[in-house]
């Protein structure tokens, strides 16, 4: 691994063995640089108001119970403030967006010239980076991971050119379960003259810590959470990404005005309320992934169970179609992975209840 690093280092080190990362002048869009913003009938007054005339809104309501005839904060100002309390990020180096997956896709809006730049992922990884590379016109370079899905540093360095502008690595990867070693991804960051974004949508169930004490030090670093999964969230699709505040300020510019509605902004204030509930959800996930790591092992078409730091596994079997068939007619809905780049003959399995995992194991013990 040593020399990968080595050879990272050599190709894409500045002149003076620093980092060739010198701001984002030379990675944004020309046309997001001059890119006069929206600007919203809530950005255009400061203070305290009691009569609001100037959005055209219905004045007399909403036909609910609660209200939601006013337009939203459009930069989430009580959300962003809550989540600094628990991560310790200031609100200007946060940004809050439909889904993580709106954060990506504005990534590649902010810095990828249609047919001309290019991007890396590192399959197997979450299916989005090349869906938005496709929607956007802009060509994802694959560098498969390696055998025990890690970084290929070398394959990584090979494929980057001068229009490579952004690097996506899903830690905890999803859908193999494990973090990314981190002096690897540190060596990249340190190394890349574009953005790394390390997308940790399952970081709560991980043991590696979040990359996110790291922005001070790495100007090009992206991390991106969500409250979709530990936070148990997914319905109301809230997003983060957080990064330098140059980054945010671009990817401010780039949004719709009101990209997160009322309800989501008001309903994920409450829920973050309850770190407690959410802690203890967290411990009782994990001793349920563990329950059914040994579980599955006693299966004779089980061959392999990887090594997850999320809240799902996978697992590698004799016939992963047949499986994953027989229990769908049982009710029973798993991921089939079997067709993905090094994970032939997988089934990716969320850890659920304790009902559920017995559920699961009762009726795998039917199949034949």
């Amino acid at each position: 691994m040593s020399e990968d690093i080595n050879k990272v280092q050599s190709l894409y080190s500045g002149p003076d063995g620093n980092s060739p990362f010198r701001g984002l002048g030379g990675l944004l869009r020309e046309n997001i640089k001059n890119l006069t913003p929206y600007s919203s009938a809530r950005d255009e007054y400061q203070g305290e108001a009691s009569v609001f005339l100037d959005a055209n809104e219905n004045a007399f309501g909403s036909p609910l119970d609660q209200q939601f005839n006013r337009y939203p904060d459009p930069l989430q100002y009580q959300l962003k403030k809550r989540i600094t309390e628990i991560k310790g990020v200031p609100p200007r180096n946060i940004f809050i967006g439909n889904g993580s997956d709106e954060a990506i896709d504005i990534l590649f809006r902010s810095f990828c010239n249609p047919g001309v730049d290019n991007v890396i992922i590192v399959p197997p990884t979450y299916g989005m980076y090349q869906v938005s590379a496709n929607i956007n016109d802009v060509e994802a370079r694959k560098v498969l991971l390696t055998d025990d899905y890690q970084l290929n540093l070398e394959g990584i360095a090979e494929a980057i050119d001068k229009n490579t502008k952004l690097i996506f690595i899903c830690s905890p990867n999803n859908p193999t379960g494990n973090s990314i070693n981190r002096a690897d991804v540190e060596t990249l960051l340190a190394n890349f003259n574009g953005l790394v974004i390390v997308d940790e949508a399952y970081i709560n169930f991980s043991r590696q810590k979040t990359f996110i004490q790291e922005l001070t030090e790495y100007a090009n670093l992206v991390v991106l959470q969500t409250l979709s999964k530990a936070w148990g969230l997914a319905g109301l699709r809230v997003g983060m990404a957080f990064a330098s505040e140059e980054i945010i300020e671009v990817m401010n510019k780039v949004k719709p005005p009101y990209n997160v509605n009322e309800a989501s902004q008001q309903l994920a204030l409450e829920a973050l309320a309850n770190v407690d509930q959410i802690n203890a959800w967290i411990r009782e996930t994990l001793l349920q992934r563990d329950r059914l790591v040994l579980e599955l092992k006693n299966f004779d078409f089980v061959l392999d169970i990887y090594p997850s730091d999320a809240n799902f596994i996978l697992v590698k079997t004799t016939d992963a179609n047949s499986i994953y068939n027989f229990l769908v007619g049982k009710g029973i809905i798993i991921r089939n992975r079997s067709k993905v780049e090094l994970c032939e003959g997988c089934l990716r399995i969320t850890v659920g209840t304790p009902d559920e995992n017995i559920t699961l194991l009762e009726t795998l013990q039917n199949f034949k």
